[in-house]
């Protein structure tokens, strides 16, 4: 049988929740409870669209030009966003991870990151998807296999959706008191600022309706519960909601209304709302780029980093 075009396809169930996981990239294909959607699906054999739902690694989101200084050295990655100049989501979004471990709940994949010229270390990660009673949880673990420090960032990448209505009429709670400024051509970071600086697009903390707001930023800044988790929820008007909830590993969250000029909902037109719980900001892997602390983790040798974060019906 021909494996499909997102890769192997692992199916989890239980009690009205239906996860599938794609191997390309370790993305969350769909998600799907109680009958709805909680984020956009792609179909099994078709190529994954962007990067929806993948898990984003060793860095997340941009690093700016492709180009960084780590340890005092600079290195070159290739472009992988072309219409902007950047390195976009890391190296592992279109490689085929292992399947190591599963169950009717949960499955464990694997890659390891060969050194290259512009990324020279070697890293063995893992993330596991596990069913909860009303969503999934994923879990990433990484493991230095390299002799030097090695610079680390992780993410994932899936679009909520609240229900059936269309974007512009779901409310967004979002917990963040800080945003990343950043160009409108490129998107690349030019402040730290509180989100009164544009109150209207970026100050979410009382959910309100998101309308036409046009959002692709990264935030910090977050309120945290007793348990240290911080979490953004999206409703709908119909009553139907989702909520991300993350760890402490994750300072930062990315936001993005799915905006695609010139397409349609069909396609991914603000069809969903993209909640990226990351660990480090926009442009961390350089350490000349921004003059403000920015997460990103630096792996000893050895060393391991975990992170995890939850999609569930609110």
């Amino acid at each position: 049988m021909r494996t499909p075009r997102s890769g192997t396809r692992i199916d989890l169930r239980s009690d009205g929740t239906m996860v599938s996981i794609a191997s390309i990239g370790a993305s969350l294909r769909s998600l799907r409870t109680d009958g709805r959607d909680l984020v956009v699906p792609f179909a099994a054999d078709a190529i994954r669209p962007g990067f929806r739902g993948a898990t984003l690694a060793p860095w997340p989101n941009r690093v700016i030009d492709g180009r960084y200084r780590f340890g005092g050295v600079e290195r070159q990655l290739a472009l992988t966003e072309p219409s902007r100049g950047h390195a976009l989501h890391g190296l592992a979004t279109w490689r085929d991870w292992r399947v190591v471990g599963s169950d009717a709940t949960s499955v464990e994949l694997a890659l390891e990151i060969e050194p290259s010229d512009g990324y020279p270390w070697r890293l063995d990660v893992r993330t596991t998807y596990a069913l909860t009673a009303r969503g999934v949880t994923q879990h990433v673990r990484v493991e230095s296999l390299d002799d030097r420090r090695a610079p680390w960032g992780t993410g994932p990448h899936p679009y909520v959706v609240a229900g059936p209505s269309p974007l512009e009429a779901w409310t967004l709670e979002l917990p963040a008191s800080a945003v990343q400024t950043v160009t409108d051509d490129r998107l690349v970071p030019v402040a730290l600022e509180d989100v009164s600086v544009d109150a209207e697009r970026f100050d979410f903390r009382r959910a309100r309706v998101l309308g036409d707001v046009r959002i692709d930023h990264a935030f910090t800044g977050l309120a945290r519960d007793d348990a240290g988790m911080a979490a953004v929820v999206v409703r709908d008007p119909a009553g139907t909601g989702v909520e991300v909830r993350w760890d402490a590993a994750c300072p930062w969250v990315q936001i993005h209304t799915a905006d695609l000029p010139g397409a349609d909902r069909a396609i991914g037109h603000r069809a969903g709302l993209a909640v990226e719980p990351m660990t480090c900001a926009p442009g961390a892997l350089d350490e000349d780029l921004l003059g403000y602390e920015a997460g990103l983790v630096t792996l000893e040798p050895g060393a391991v980093h975990e992170a995890s974060w939850t999609i569930a019906a609110a």
